[in-house]
């Protein structure tokens, strides 16, 4: 696989909040030129963005995208043709996670889920394949969810099936693209202190961050570090994979649950 160039162009899909903002940040800091979308964005949060470019010249740049619209692939697609003038990286962070019990979900809750957490990133991988074909180190990274993929949590049950959905997509799509050196791979999240915990109330979070063996949520910064190596070049060789940054949340028990605490000499 050829080398990366130093300067890349990066589309951050869903990048103006939450770990989004955070991916979106890292790239721009670290001197690549960045195309972040969101269902709005507002100039404020552009030029705050803007602000962090490292270098003279760096292209920091909007659409303002539903990433469910049925033309949001093209769009986006076009808009990093025709603002960046190419894509080396692809991240697919946009993703809604309502909460619903089970017995309420309607075909309007389920199509709603689906269409914003699986299918609008395979639409979006599928429309800027020519300019990832063009890049000589194609990237693309999913935002994924510990939800689904590795264990379930009450109340989303359409949000898990997406996510666990969305894997399935990533790991044919890395099949199909390898030959061509694009790596595809996701990031799984744990719980991450962000705004879409906000009304949680202090009783759950605490519930929560007690499930966690490292004692706290993630970071917004701790995931965007994951998903700038993964489309690094020291992520060259790793397709198809999950990287999940969880604090430990997903293992099946602590070790002291297993083992018995005991002195050096065993």
């Amino acid at each position: 696989m050829n080398s990366q160039p130093q300067t890349r162009k990066v589309a951050v899909v869903g990048g103006t909040r939450g770990i989004g903002a955070a991916v979106t940040s890292t790239f721009v800091r670290a001197g690549h030129d960045v195309l972040l979308t969101g269902r709005n964005v507002p100039q404020v949060v552009l030029e705050k963005f803007r602000t962090e470019a490292a270098r003279e010249g760096q292209r920091v740049e909007a659409l303002a995208l539903d990433a469910a619209a049925p033309d949001s692939a093209e769009r986006l697609a076009g808009a990093a043709s025709s603002l960046l003038g190419g894509l080396d990286v692809l991240c697919l962070n946009a993703g809604i996670f309502p909460n619903k019990p089970l017995a309420e979900l309607t075909y309007a809750d389920v199509r709603e889920v689906f269409a914003v957490n699986v299918e609008s990133q395979m639409l979006a991988v599928a429309a800027c394949l020519p300019l990832l074909w063009e890049s000589a180190a194609g990237r693309v990274v999913l935002t994924s969810s510990i939800t689904g993929p590795v264990t379930g949590f009450p109340g989303w049950s359409h949000y898990g099936a997406s996510k666990a959905a969305q894997l399935g997509f990533m790991r044919t799509a890395a099949l199909e693209l390898a030959p061509f050196g694009i790596t595809v791979n996701a990031v799984a999240p744990g719980n991450v202190a962000t705004e879409g915990l906000d009304g949680m109330g202090e009783e759950y979070l605490a519930q929560m961050t007690a499930t966690i063996p490292l004692g706290r949520l993630a970071r917004p910064q701790e995931i965007a570090d994951a998903v700038e190596f993964l489309a690094g070049e020291r992520a060259s060789f790793i397709t198809g994979q999950v990287v999940t940054v969880d604090g430990g949340q997903t293992l099946p028990e602590s070790p002291e649950a297993v083992l018995p605490v005991t002195g050096a000499g065993g």
